[in-house]
């Protein structure tokens, strides 16, 4: 893919429309988290200290079409100030005069953000009418916001085909990395896919056998594929039903050359609670009231000995029920073998998706992978090989 470079455009005096992701968790009207607010900030003082005016669009939860006062982006502006370091104006309006009388109110360098697109109906549906007024007040268009890019809105893929269009710093910093993983990466290349159902992740998976030297399954989908080999799980999570397809899968690994690591061991327990009974056993001891709910110690030695081997790493879901301990045991040790290769340069671990991030920093080395997307279904759709509409509009 090819892109407009931001850091080569003539930004001075140009009112930059930016989509950024500021649907930020919020309780009583105060933000709980920063995150994306911080992720935002390279790209905007990247285009306010070379003079352009700063236009930021934004969605926040979920109005469908109507204005709903509760669901207001005015709360994110005095955050922002702050991290900024200088006045953030706020506009009524996404588009039409109030949007227009923000924008006009801005000097170079400044910073605006304006209303929830969601307000308007146009904003999901894409509508050409939407989209035309959106670019009226804009004279190009920066979209930073990857966690949205699988959406084909007006603010994401319409905008972008009106206006001269580029990635935002931390847009253009994702792509490069999920490139690195999947695209052009350093082989061997090692994936570690995890969750509850197999069902949630068939395009993942048949994508991935594909890409990959060896693929580690873990969490309760692994159970289905281990019924699929004939072992009996007990009363663990298992989609019985997708036996099949499961091995399909297999089946589709072996002729592609992907190797498949399966747990070897697993550790149950008869109820899901902090502190009840372990038990580790080999898959052909598991008893009819056992839930497995985490991989065993050889399997976690087999999975860090493929990690070894390994040049990149791409990483989604967790090996086990990591958030009732001990069933965390599992997934805290790879997490940590991994973020200790990346951080001796042995390893590009890339991971991503809203439960691998919680189990990274569950254990406590999100920042030393080398890099951790957060956004979740996008990241999700560009592991299971699909086009991202925010992403193909950008390219030119």
């Amino acid at each position: 893919m090819t892109f407009r470079s931001l850091e080569t455009a003539d930004l001075a005096g140009k009112r930059a429309l930016v989509r950024v992701d500021f649907n930020v968790p919020m309780e009583g009207g105060v933000i709980t988290d920063d995150t994306r607010l911080r992720s935002a900030l390279p790209t905007i003082r990247h285009l306010s200290s070379r003079g352009a005016k700063v236009i930021l669009l934004a969605h926040f939860d979920r109005p469908k079409g109507k204005r709903v006062p509760e669901m207001s982006l005015a709360p994110v502006v005095a955050p922002l100030s702050v991290l900024l370091g200088q006045p953030v104006l706020f506009g009524e309006d996404c588009i039409g005069e109030a949007a227009f009388k923000a924008v006009s109110a801005l000097e170079n360098g400044d910073v605006a953000v304006l209303e929830n697109l969601r307000f308007h109906p146009g904003e999901e549906k894409n509508d050409p009418a939407f989209v035309a007024e959106l670019g009226a007040i804009g004279d190009l268009f920066v979209n930073d916001a990857f966690s949205a890019a699988h959406r084909a809105h007006a603010s994401t893929e319409g905008i972008a085909r009106l206006l001269p269009a580029y990635p935002g710093l931390a847009m253009r910093r994702e792509l490069d990395m999920l490139d690195a993983a999947l695209g052009k990466p350093v082989k061997p290349v090692l994936g570690i896919v995890g969750g509850a159902k197999v069902s949630t992740k068939l395009d993942l998976l048949n994508n991935l056998v594909r890409k990959l030297d060896r693929l580690a399954i873990g969490g309760g989908m692994a159970n289905t594929f281990l019924a699929a080999q004939g072992h009996d799980v007990g009363g663990s999570l298992c989609e019985h039903d997708l036996g099949d397809t499961a091995r399909e899968i297999m089946a589709s690994a072996k002729a592609a050359g992907c190797e498949l690591l399966l747990p070897v061991d697993v550790v149950v327990a008869r109820e899901v609670k902090p502190g009840t009974a372990t038990r580790t056993c080999g898959l052909d001891d598991v008893k009819a009231g056992d839930l497995i709910l985490d991989a065993g110690p050889e399997t976690v030695k087999r999975l860090l000995a493929a990690m070894d081997a390994s040049k990149t790493l791409i990483w989604n879901g967790p090996l086990g029920v990591f958030e009732v301990p001990p069933f965390d045991m599992a997934t805290v040790a790879a997490a940590k073998h991994a973020a200790a290769l990346a951080v001796a340069g042995k390893l590009t671990a890339v991971a991503g998706g809203g439960d691998t991030v919680s189990a990274l920093n569950h254990a406590g080395v999100a920042d030393d992978m080398t890099f951790v997307s957060t956004a979740g279904g996008a990241f999700l759709e560009w592991m299971e090989g699909k086009a991202l509409p925010g992403v193909v509009a950008l390219e030119g």
